[in-house]
């Protein structure tokens, strides 16, 4: 099939609607109006002799014709922005890009001391944003370049997403300096029997410690749930609770440190970023300077 020139942004609409199953979100995205999103579609289905998209209660659902394209459309735009991209120098001396990330207050926590002092001898003008996005949402993000990267757990599966380990860490328990607990030998009744902060920005859910404590047939009594390990940590350091994070963490605070009695699988922290922007020069800027600075300082 014969596709003319300014056809391309018929399948920058297609691919739009496709991801957000909703004409006017796509709308928005794509800083056009709703009616030329319409026009659009009306000869994409023209094009396709099909209709393409079926309005529902859960929005613009794609026929079986749009699905079989869709991988294909998407491909060929992410192609198209590479070869874009390839051809853009980035200069971090000179340039003013402001990357977006997405992390957790752990993941802040490792990344913006290593990565601060890179930017203030090589990269000036360069400025970071973090803030949290799901990761259900991640891929989207990605994808329409709303991130340009997200640090996580290797959890996240979806193959239009790259990623590279940054590091490894063991588990470890704080306490307070002082705290009854260090007068004795340390066993997994000793730590079942203290009473334990977790840090999350989920209102529910395991953590890894208690992920493996099930392993043991066991469950520690959690009398607190916050969202940042600061304020857990100085919690801990004026009361009797007690805290588990990653060692390279816990030596940042003035707390009493013990090895956990029981196997606890490292915390292992992944950069993700979507394969469309391999070619970005920005990119592989910052994503190898991240992987030369945590393969230097461990």
């Amino acid at each position: 099939m014969l596709i003319k020139k300014c056809d391309l942004n018929l399948f920058l609409v297609f691919d739009t609607i496709y991801t957000e199953r909703n004409l006017t979100q796509a709308a928005k995205i794509l800083a056009i109006t709703q009616p030329a999103v319409s026009n659009a579609l009306a000869r994409l289905r023209k094009l396709f002799n099909d209709e393409l998209f079926v309005r529902t209660a859960r929005g613009m659902q794609p026929t079986p014709v749009a699905d079989s394209i869709a991988q294909s459309v998407s491909e060929a735009l992410s192609l198209l922005k590479s070869s874009i991209l390839e051809r853009e120098d980035f200069d971090p001396l000179l340039s003013e890009r402001i990357f977006q990330f997405s992390m957790t207050d752990l993941a802040e926590a490792l990344v913006l001391p290593r990565l601060i002092p890179l930017f203030a001898e090589s990269a000036p003008n360069v400025s970071l944003q973090s803030y949290f996005v799901k990761r259900n949402e991640l891929a989207r993000n990605l994808s329409r370049a709303e991130l340009d990267f997200a640090v996580d757990v290797p959890v996240i599966e979806d193959p239009q997403l790259c990623h590279q380990s940054l590091m490894q860490d063991d588990y470890v328990c704080c306490l307070r300096h002082g705290h009854s607990a260090l007068e004795k030998e340390f066993t997994l009744e000793a730590f079942l029997q203290l009473q334990h902060i977790h840090v999350s920005s989920r209102r529910k859910g395991l953590g890894q410690v208690d992920l493996a404590l099930l392993k043991y047939d066991s469950e520690r009594s959690i009398k607190l749930r916050v969202q940042h390990y600061r304020v857990a940590a100085a919690i801990v350091s004026s009361t009797e609770f007690s805290l588990c994070l990653p060692r390279f963490l816990a030596e940042k605070y003035d707390l009493a440190i013990l090895p956990l009695p029981f196997d606890v699988p490292q915390l292992d922290l992944h950069l993700y970023w979507h394969r469309q922007s391999d070619s970005d020069s920005a990119h592989r800027w910052m994503r190898e300077s991240l992987i030369t600075l945590f393969s230097s300082n461990g």
